[in-house]
């Protein structure tokens, strides 16, 4: 039988260059998505990757793509004029830990042009992944618009929970928390694009 190729291999094989700062170089991109000045309410994302034994990914990326605090994204289909670029990547640590700083971001419209609520688009590269998972992050008290989400409304009621973000407050302001499960018991919905 002939050996795998790189296509048919796990990857990344250049996580120097994805999350050079693993490796003790500058970032490319990194966990800080908004600039201190950004305006709207300042927040941090927090969380985990685990396995489907629940066991952490100390070698997963996490790119996230967001809107600003008034749902406007910065892409010129994105209606641009955005406070800021909404873009982020980062690798998990030892104990597959993630970590973003930004702004809550704005309800954006749908295709459709109904409102969605505010959210975070997340990428899950990892190793034993042949494909990156897209998935996306809601937050706990944005109850009212959640239910009326046209993209959460197709997720079935029991597994929504694997998407909302826990909300607590602490000195340095609030701090989100959502674990991504990439397998087994409350799985992350991940979607198909």
């Amino acid at each position: 039988m002939p050996g795998q190729t790189p296509s048919q291999t796990v990857g990344p094989f250049f996580a120097y260059g994805l999350t050079p700062e693993l490796y003790g170089r500058s970032p490319i991109a990194d966990g800080r998505v908004a600039p201190r000045e950004a305006p709207g309410e300042h927040i941090l994302l927090t969380g985990r990757v685990l396995d489907g034994e629940g066991a952490a990914v100390p070698d997963a990326m996490i790119e996230l793509w967001q809107a600003d605090s008034r749902g406007r994204f910065a892409h010129p289909l994105g209606g641009g004029g955005a406070d800021f670029h909404g873009f982020g990547r980062t690798g998990t640590d030892e104990e597959g830990r993630f970590r973003f700083a930004t702004v809550k971001p704005g309800p954006v419209p749908a295709a459709d042009g109904r409102p969605q609520a505010p959210h975070l688009s997340l990428i899950v590269t990892a190793r034993g992944l042949l494909n990156h998972l897209f998935t996306r992050v809601y937050f706990a008290d944005e109850a009212e618009a959640n239910a009326a989400d046209p993209v959460l409304a197709v997720v079935p009621g029991e597994r929504r929970g694997t998407l909302i973000a826990s909300r607590e407050e602490t000195p340095g302001g609030p701090v989100y928390r959502l674990d991504i499960r990439l397998q087994g018991e409350n799985e992350t919905v991940f979607f198909d694009l």
